[in-house]
């Protein structure tokens, strides 16, 4: 009897005590880390902030490319804009086409700044006659332009417009009389102050 409870007992008591043992360490450091947590409980946020403001660069890359005096890639401040950079770079060669930039964009990481060269071919929307008047090309001119003609309003240069877009340019004056609401009295007015072609 004795060696049975020898053989069984034994090793359940041991068990036991090895169990409770690992409870009450484990309850012990559950507390350590909750006396921790509960000492800084903004340790978690703090780290969150720390990540984020990790993330937002001061310094940014940016390629320039095109018609600047140095083109390259050049470190600018994260909060700089596209007419610093430019700046950074020499600034424009005379052939630039300032109009294909937004000098008031902020700059971003790898972003790329394109500098056009003013197109050599562009067609003029004037031209000044041999008396000194200037004679509207009215293939090619805006309707800003148009409007400045004499009996030419908003709505018959946007005709004009549309007319020269659906039939392609004209190629003599009577043929803005195919345009609404151009008759042979504005034509006759028009003809000293638009050339075709």
């Amino acid at each position: 009897m004795f060696y049975l409870l020898k053989k069984y007992l034994f090793p359940i008591i041991l068990v036991l005590i090895v169990g409770i043992f690992l409870f009450w360490n484990n309850d012990s450091s559950d507390e350590a880390i909750l006396e921790k947590e509960s000492a800084n409980p903004n340790l978690e946020a703090d780290s969150r902030d720390n990540s984020k403001v990790k993330q937002q660069p001061t310094e940014v890359m940016v390629d320039v490319k095109g018609e600047v005096v140095a083109p390259g890639v050049y470190e600018a401040a994260a909060d700089a804009r596209v007419h610093d950079v430019i700046q950074m770079a020499g600034g424009f060669k005379k052939n630039a086409d300032q109009t294909t930039v937004n000098l008031a964009q902020k700059v971003q990481d790898e972003m790329v700044i394109m500098v056009s060269a003013i197109a050599e071919n562009a067609t003029p929307s004037s031209v000044t006659s041999k008396t000194g008047t200037k004679k509207v090309r009215i293939n090619y001119a805006e309707q800003a332009e148009i409007e400045e003609l004499n009996g030419i309003g908003p709505s018959k240069a946007q005709a004009i417009i549309q007319y020269r877009e659906e039939n392609g340019l004209f190629k003599e004056i009577e043929d803005l009389l195919d345009v609404s609401g151009i008759g042979e009295k504005t034509l006759e007015a028009l003809k000293e102050e638009i050339q075709i072609p």
